[in-house]
């Protein structure tokens, strides 16, 4: 079904990317490991080869592709590693937000800076003490004459020490009944004064991927960075949950892709008893079950790029999909990791990586228990 959307154009921008990416990104990507932080050069050098937001519209310097685009750097990234995943969310998580319910104001003052990598975006939502339940959310931005003053504390926030613009989620009205009525989107600059980052968090995996604590102490926003209506940024979130989840999605399989590509090159290359590693009965069907799983859920993922790009409400079948692909990814990494033996435990071997890696795929953008409640109100 997705054969039917993919044009040359697509296929030109794949090849390209990898290109690209073999070159500037694989050479280098265990020093950004190590590093914790994909360099500032590397977005630039995305957006001068224009790779980044091209869906945006071509009035604010996009080139108003679909979001097969978004999809395919998701995919090609994950490639690389899941520690580069920020410039994902950049792409196709955050600066949708601005998008679609940026004034045109904003547009014309970020949008140019997202497409060039001179801007990188993220979106603040988790706090101390509220996570999935985001109603929860203590932050809040209390109007002072042209201004918001923010008070609060965000965690785990992905591109939190570089990022240069965020979308934080606040309490506009912590009065409001139902609470999440209360909730507004305020883009925070990244000189904003009382704005300031907590320490770069240590994370078991995606290393490469900054995150960070975010803390607002009176931090004074001009009110003119309202993004869309006050009040309705609850709203806002649950809308682009499709689309975000849809990505993690995407990378889910495509690194589940991946541990079996390298998993069956390392198979067939190791020897034990005489013979290589593939020719034992047992491996044969460790591989067998793996191929059938992922082969299951790339046509799962590819049915549902394609029913969002045609605008199609798959919320529920994209939770279903978030939950599945991600505990498979985690399937894949355990068996990949056995079939290496101790070199699967040794940090030189990329599944060892990747095994931390998909761990979190399963909490992020809304935990599998929440995707399993969804799933449940739409057949129930």
């Amino acid at each position: 079904m997705l054969d039917t959307y993919i044009q040359q154009e697509h296929n030109i921008f794949r090849d390209a990317l990898r290109k690209f990416l073999n070159k500037e990104a694989i050479p280098y990507f265990e020093q950004w490991e190590k590093e914790r932080l994909v360099p500032r050069e590397f977005w630039r050098k995305m957006g001068e080869n224009g790779f980044l937001c091209s869906w945006v519209d071509e009035k604010y310097g996009g080139l108003n592709t679909d979001f097969l685009y978004s999809a395919i750097l998701a995919e090609e990234l994950e490639r690389v590693g899941t520690g580069i995943c920020g410039i994902s969310l950049h792409d196709g998580i955050v600066v949708p937000y601005l998008s679609s319910y940026g004034s045109e104001e904003q547009k014309h003052r970020w949008l140019p800076g997202c497409i060039s990598g001179e801007l990188i975006t993220a979106v603040a939502m988790t706090e101390p003490g509220a996570g999935s339940d985001l109603s929860a959310i203590k932050t809040t931005a209390v109007r002072d004459g042209d201004d918001f003053i923010i008070n609060g504390e965000k965690t785990f926030i992905s591109n939190g020490i570089l990022s240069d613009i965020i979308i934080v989620a606040c309490k506009t009205d912590p009065n409001a009944v139902p609470a999440h009525r209360g909730i507004s989107l305020i883009v925070v600059e990244r000189d904003t004064p009382g704005f300031k980052r907590g320490n770069k968090l240590d994370k078991m995996g995606f290393h490469a991927q900054d995150t960070a604590e975010l803390i607002f102490e009176d931090a004074r926003v001009p009110a003119s960075n309202l993004l869309g209506e006050e009040g309705q940024g609850f709203y806002y979130l649950m809308k682009k949950l499709q689309q975000e989840r849809l990505v993690l999605t995407i990378q889910a399989i495509s690194a589940a892709e991946e541990m079996l590509r390298s998993t069956v090159e390392y198979v067939k290359s190791r020897k034990a008893f005489g013979k290589s590693i593939s020719q034992f009965q047992n491996t044969e069907f460790k591989i067998a079950e793996m191929a059938t799983e992922v082969e299951i859920g790339r046509n799962f993922v590819d049915n549902l790029i394609v029913r969002h790009i045609q605008g199609t409400n798959v919320v529920d079948k994209v939770s279903m999909a978030k939950w599945w692909m991600t505990e498979m990814a985690q399937r894949v990494a355990k068996q990949c990791l056995q079939l290496h033996g101790g070199y699967g435990f040794m940090e030189e071997y990329p599944i060892a990586r990747r095994y931390r890696d998909v761990t979190v795929l399963s909490i992020v953008a809304g935990t599998n228990e929440i995707m399993k409640s969804i799933i449940a109100k739409s057949v129930l």
